[in-house]
């Protein structure tokens, strides 16, 4: 597994809880068993057609399914002194540092599939358009925990300037 922290702070990086890659597997696997429902369907008109879209959905999910491994181990933040690290990215890693004292909002936020497993996001604004500091994948109490800890360290912060 990689990691994008440096040896000393190795164990320091926080992950997503696995319970995200189960429901992104989840998803690979509905959109991959549409497809082949579809094939399989279109198989009874056009045997051809039919066998094409069941390679192409077998595809799908392998290649979905690798990457969304690799994607879900990609995450992970570290709460610094002075500003929060974010990593993501499986191509293109990208590492945001975001300063407490630059943060407007933190918000938690968990669609309805979240919801059914207990898991939240974290979403940090800040001034700059480019920020898009978020992290998926935590139990709904850490994403509490967190946006607490870092609406805190924000306002310390900005009452030091």
């Amino acid at each position: 597994m990689e990691n994008p922290a440096p040896a000393d702070q190795a164990n320091s990086w926080s992950r997503p809880n696995p319970r995200l890659l189960t429901l992104r597997r989840g998803e690979v696997g509905a959109g991959a068993g549409a497809l082949l429902l579809i094939g399989v369907g279109l198989s009874f008109t056009n045997m051809v057609v039919g066998a094409c879209l069941a390679v192409a959905a077998l595809l799908v999910a392998g290649v979905g399914l690798t990457y969304v491994g690799r994607r879900f181990r990609s995450w992970g933040y570290l709460e610094r002194v002075e500003d929060l690290l974010v990593h993501r990215g499986v191509m293109f890693e990208r590492l945001s540092v975001v300063p407490y004292g630059r943060m407007q909002t933190v918000e938690v936020t968990a669609g309805p599939l979240e919801r059914s497993l207990g898991l939240a996001t974290v979403q940090l604004h800040t001034a700059s358009a480019a920020s898009d500091a978020r992290i998926p994948g935590l139990d709904r109490a850490t994403a509490a925990d967190l946006r607490d800890r870092l609406v805190g360290r924000g306002e310390a912060t900005a009452e030091g300037l």
